[in-house]
């Protein structure tokens, strides 16, 4: 009875330690959860004094199927994320096999590389604005100076406008950089001696050592790349014209709409329904990216 009671004050101890996060949790996130899924089937406008919902069951979501707006929203995250994703990965782990080399000054390479991912949104946007100027921008100087007598206007033509953004996405590739370059640090130095032995190239030794070795790594950024390109928001908004929908809704991707919904038209219970079916769409993608990793994914303990 005695080993009872103290289980039990032991529970109730860390149920009070752990309290300020379980109602922080609830406050702050499930609660909020909980009410946007009803708020999804609800006619609910955002405004001030606040109407009640109305529920309307799945009005919303039958009017996302005809909005002409929200689907080409949706190609255009579409086209943002086939083109950056791949172009991330890729230029990260680029980047990142350099930077794993013994050279002199490593470190004050890394941190060059690091230090884009730290400047905050909205200073990188006003530098990117000069870069991407038609008449004054660096890009377009050097371009002229390559022999191109007519640069892109980045931000003002519908053709250069998604390019434009996938070209600053990857300026902030440092976190990725990062994780990769734990990565490869941590690949087995034997595996390489053993490549060495049996005379395999530098390109062998990458393709069968280094890119299984770090397959782990590789698929964990693949994950936090489809949450990020599908929730893109920021650099759009920021940098592009018409509060970022860009010329010709060039660049009106699909966070941008659902804020627009929400806060601009004061549609919360569209805007909710919204959330949602991207919710559900990078639920999707990441349990395909789980299924197909069991033929490229290797783990060491296995």
């Amino acid at each position: 009875m005695t080993q009872d009671r103290a289980e039990f004050r032991n529970t109730i101890r860390g149920l009070a330690f752990i309290s300020p996060w379980i109602i922080g949790f609830c406050v702050f996130t499930a609660v909020p959860v909980g009410l946007s899924l009803y708020f999804s089937f609800c006619d609910f406008a955002n405004v001030s004094p606040a109407k009640p919902p109305v529920w309307i069951g799945l009005a919303n979501y039958r009017e996302m199927l005809g909005d002409k707006i929200l689907w080409q929203c949706i190609g255009n995250t579409a086209y943002y994320a086939a083109l950056t994703l791949p172009l991330g990965l890729i230029v990260a782990l680029g980047v990142a096999m350099l930077l794993n080399a013994k050279i002199r000054g490593l470190s004050i390479y890394r941190t060059i590389v690091f230090l884009p991912s730290l400047v905050p949104a909205v200073a990188a946007a006003m530098l990117w604005l000069w870069l991407f100027n038609s008449k004054l921008g660096l890009i377009n100087l050097a371009l002229r100076g390559l022999g191109w007598s007519d640069p892109p206007s980045w931000l003002n033509d519908p053709n250069w406008s998604m390019p434009a953004l996938v070209l600053m996405s990857l300026w902030g590739v440092g976190n990725t950089v990062i994780i990769y370059l734990a990565g490869l640090q941590d690949v087995p130095r034997e595996l390489y001696e053993a490549a060495d032995i049996d005379g395999a190239t530098p390109i062998r030794k990458m393709w069968h050592v280094t890119l299984p070795s770090i397959s782990p790594v590789i698929f964990f950024n693949l994950i936090m790349g489809i949450i990020g390109t599908l929730q893109a928001f920021t650099q759009a908004r920021l940098i592009m014209p018409s509060d970022g929908a860009g010329p010709a809704r060039s660049t009106y991707l699909y966070a941008i709409y659902l804020y627009d919904n929400a806060f601009k038209g004061m549609r919360m219970g569209y805007a909710s329904a919204m959330a949602w079916l991207l919710l559900l769409a990078i639920l999707a993608l990441t349990a395909l990216a789980t299924w197909t990793s069991k033929k490229w994914v290797h783990y060491g303990g296995k």
